[in-house]
């Protein structure tokens, strides 16, 4: 293919017959690779079709839809929370859903009962608060639940990249201090993962 390593800021030509591709590396220090390959979406679809609630899908728009996630120790709280997000974002028109969305993202703890406004504009992001509020579900508000025992995810990053087949096999067999640190992140693994 026509595959360029890029050295400064370049205007990226589309193509008529197909959508742009970017490759992506980044190598880690540690040894820890991520490869990615990056392909534009497609083209947006002006429609003014609007959906079974009356929302206006964000594609139809051009806007972004944003989510507004909430989060409280019960469900009473949860719908509090709601309507006190609604009176905030009347209260001042030039609040944004893309602000209020940030700030609800990365200022506020992740309790058990949840809901996500998805809002493309302002006033969907109030009629979907409103709904929460009143314990609705229209097509751009999602609620839920932490189920107990949900778990939590985790990545283990062994510090060295399989660059081949049997690499990690040989070193295990090679360096004896490899086997051992291996087997002990093992042995807390077994403990904590499901067998089978």
């Amino acid at each position: 293919g026509d595959v360029a390593l890029l050295t400064r800021d370049t205007a990226w030509e589309r193509a008529e017959d197909r959508p742009r591709r970017a490759g992506v590396s980044s190598f880690g220090i540690s040894g820890t690779n991520a490869h990615v390959i990056l392909e534009e979406g497609p083209p947006t679809v002006e429609s003014s079709r609007a959906t079974a609630d009356g929302d206006v899908p964000a594609e139809a728009t051009g806007s972004r839809t944003v989510p507004l996630p909430l989060s409280a120790a019960e469900p009473g709280a949860l719908r509090a929370q709601a309507e006190r997000l609604v009176s905030l974002m009347a209260s001042d028109p030039e609040l944004s859903p893309q602000d209020v969305g940030l700030s609800l993202a990365t200022t506020r703890s992740a309790l058990e009962h949840r809901a996500v406004v998805l809002a493309a504009d302002r006033e969907q992001a109030l009629r979907g608060l409103r709904a929460v509020a009143q314990q609705e579900t229209p097509g751009h508000v999602l609620t839920g639940a932490v189920t107990a025992g949900g778990g939590r995810t985790a990545f283990l990053f062994a510090g060295q990249g399989s660059q081949r087949l049997g690499m990690g096999r040989e070193l295990y067999e090679t360096y004896p201090v490899f086997a051992d640190a291996f087997d002990a992140v093992c042995l807390h693994l077994d403990v904590a993962l499901p067998s089978g």
